[in-house]
């Protein structure tokens, strides 16, 4: 097998595992581990995974971001209950902007309950599902194509967004720490404090298990977000420093509905 064709399969392990392990693919590929370190160094490299000891993950950490695969297969429940909560913002008639990311990308597939809408996204995926949609003025944001995010970044995406104004922008966060949000990618950074810079309101979606969490690059604080959604309380001591200032949030609590 060539050396593309492996890496590629060892992507597609850590998209349905999360995790690979170094001798594990030593035997499957029938290659020396040195061989396995190099297909990872490079991996590592493109920013796709992240080497630990004996092997690598896709899970993320404070200056790597998953790729967009994995994160596609994670805490389905919960997206569409945040989603559902998202929709109650938004009315007929209204311009929205949807960020990047997976739990945006099912928002996105919603949002045609909303009909007419006006939506300006980077979001590859939501740009599929709604292209063909009857009553949506897709405006989809040029730039560069990121696979790992699945989205248009980059200073085009940018300079695209400050001639455009938005009534609300949907903003997801893989980390919320103390009463600031943050993420790993400076241009992911970058192209969602321009939506928020764009839109009269501002709704951060964000996972329960991402308070507490915290990451590379500071994207906002928690007081410029107009709404919070998330899936259920987070824990207590970030439960705690959200009460103490003030900052409320929208539960979306699917956990009724897992079974």
């Amino acid at each position: 097998m060539k050396r593309d064709e492996r890496q590629s399969v060892i992507m597609d392990l850590l998209v349905a595992d999360g995790d690979v392990d170094l001798e594990q693919l030593a035997a499957r590929f029938d290659v020396s581990k040195m061989t396995i370190h190099r297909d990872l160094d490079e991996l590592e490299a493109a920013c796709l995974l992240r080497k630990v000891r004996g092997g690598a993950t896709i899970q993320s950490g404070t200056q790597f971001e998953s790729d967009y695969r994995f994160r596609e297969r994670r805490s389905g429940n919960a997206k569409a209950a945040m989603a559902d909560c998202a929709l109650d913002l938004i009315e007929p008639g209204m311009t929205v902007m949807i960020n990047d990311g997976s739990m945006a990308a099912v928002l996105g597939a919603k949002a045609g309950a909303k009909r007419p809408l006006t939506v300006i996204t980077n979001n590859a995926a939501v740009i599929d599902t709604l292209r063909n949609e009857a009553g949506i003025t897709l405006m989809a944001l040029g730039g560069v194509y990121s696979r790992k995010f699945n989205a248009f970044l980059g200073k085009i995406t940018e300079d695209a967004l400050r001639g455009l104004r938005a009534d609300i922008a949907f903003i997801s966060s893989p980390a919320v720490a103390g009463l600031e949000v943050f993420h790993m990618d400076d241009d992911v950074v970058r192209t969602k404090q321009a939506m928020m810079e764009r839109a009269t309101t501002c709704c951060l979606l964000v996972h329960h298990t991402r308070f507490h969490q915290t990451a590379l690059h500071k994207l906002a604080n928690l007081s410029q977000f107009d709404y919070i959604i998330t899936d259920q309380d987070p824990e207590a001591g970030a439960l705690a420093t959200l009460d103490a200032a003030g900052i409320a949030l929208i539960i979306a609590d699917h956990r009724k509905d897992a079974s």
